[in-house]
């Protein structure tokens, strides 16, 4: 085990931890639960009521302890104007939650200026936890006191690696599916491991591509830091740097260009 470095952002992220564990109890609770209920929003994704409640408890929590911080979440939008934004998604992985497939997580980012300073990601029914502070490295581990660091991997060449994706239904929807078959077809193995989980894979090593193509900013977030942190890049399909594109294509660094390449959409 390797000592976590200090970071100015190491207080932000205690609170993260905290949050999660707050979170991480609600959301156990109600997974598998018989009288769990599910409801369908205007964009026909599905939330339930253990979704509204986790983001309600971040922000009962974030007004106490972070009061002057904006807060914009998946499900009750955005309050306050600050420099200093949390972005919550209290679960990624709404659908894998609701039929009993333990691959979901609650998502904890903090922005400042701009720039993505701090991300967690706690899957309880995983009983895994993912985080970074800027320029303190990305690890992994059940709390603070027991972490181990993670670092993407080095394989830099696309018929040695590894990738992960969500699903090809977006991709059709953006003209890019060929792009998406053809370059799937060039890795040695391709897994829809989904959701933040393609992402966290990435970070520690297992993983050398996610791409997603159609992406909130709340997906994102808690993200970018972490994959960023462990040595990677996270870009939009275009090649911009963060979680602010829309979409996103996250490598161990040494096959991105390539990859974007792959993915550009075709000239008509």
């Amino acid at each position: 085990m390797s000592p976590m470095p200090s970071s100015p952002y190491a207080d932000d992220l205690r609170l993260a931890h905290v949050l999660a564990d707050a979170v991480d109890q609600l959301t156990e609770s109600r997974f598998k639960a018989q009288d769990l209920t599910v409801d369908t929003k205007p964009d026909l994704t599905e939330v339930t009521d253990a979704d509204r409640d986790a983001e309600q408890l971040v922000r009962a929590q974030l007004s106490r302890a972070r009061s002057r911080d904006q807060v914009i979440g998946e499900e009750f939008g955005s309050t306050g104007h600050s420099p200093r934004q949390w972005v919550i998604d209290p679960i990624d992985g709404t659908s894998n939650f609701v039929r009993g497939v333990p691959v979901w997580a609650t998502l904890i980012g903090l922005i400042e200026d701009g720039e993505v300073v701090v991300g967690l990601v706690s899957a309880p029914a995983l009983s895994r936890r993912w985080w970074a502070g800027k320029g303190s490295g990305a690890w992994t581990g059940s709390r603070l006191s027991s972490a181990t660091q993670m670092h993407v991997s080095e394989v830099s060449e696309i018929a040695s690696a590894s990738l992960s994706y969500s699903s090809l239904h977006g991709w059709a929807e953006h003209d890019r599916l060929p792009q998406m078959l053809n370059l799937m077809q060039r890795f040695w193995r391709t897994r829809a491991y989904g959701d933040f989980w393609s992402y966290m894979l990435l970070a520690e090593g297992a993983v050398d591509v996610a791409t997603e193509p159609e992406l909130n900013l709340h997906d994102m977030v808690a993200l970018a830091p972490i994959v960023t942190e462990a040595g990677g890049r996270f870009t939009s399909l275009d090649g911009e740097d963060g979680p602010f594109g829309g979409n996103a294509v996250a490598s161990n660094g040494l096959l991105h260009e390539e990859v974007l390449a792959a993915l550009a959409p075709r000239e008509r």
